[in-house]
């Protein structure tokens, strides 16, 4: 099933600035950048390690690009910080329809669009202690 964290998602009101805190405090470099219409935020993906499926450990840096987006109002009740975690899966679809048989709440019917071509569910926070927790299917390496 889950075979690693993909990433931490960490709300903040301007990303170059909060990209320069974890570049001058941690050394973490970007290593990919892009707004998200769908999601309402320009991004940026930090990469922290390789991992043993040959995926990667990253912090997510979310910027809001619209005031209706689920960042922003995240935000605004919230401030910045610790958004969600992130799972990495082979099979988000059956990852998702197996978390759905234990009665948490899948929040899309069908994966969309992530991060780097990546397909992505989210879990009900509710459900899950409290924490939003995102199920990611990386894209093919060789598509991007």
């Amino acid at each position: 099933m889950l075979t690693r964290i993909d990433h931490i998602g960490i709300a903040c009101f301007d990303l170059d600035r909060t990209v320069e805190f974890y570049r001058s405090t941690y050394g973490f470099e970007v290593f990919h950048t892009e707004v998200n219409e769908e999601q309402g935020v320009r991004e940026a993906m930090l990469k922290i390690n390789d991992t043993g499926d040959g995926g990667a450990s990253y912090l997510q840096l979310l910027e809001p690009v619209r005031e209706d987006s689920t960042v922003a109002k995240w935000l605004a009740k919230n401030g910045e910080g610790v958004h969600h975690i992130a799972f990495g899966t082979p099979d988000v679809d059956s990852d998702a329809a197996a978390v759905a048989g234990k009665g948490v709440r899948v929040l899309y019917d069908e994966p969309r669009r992530g991060s780097m071509g990546s397909r992505i569910t989210f879990l009900h926070p509710k459900d899950c202690g409290g924490v939003l927790t995102e199920l990611v299917t990386s894209a093919d390496p060789s598509e991007h």
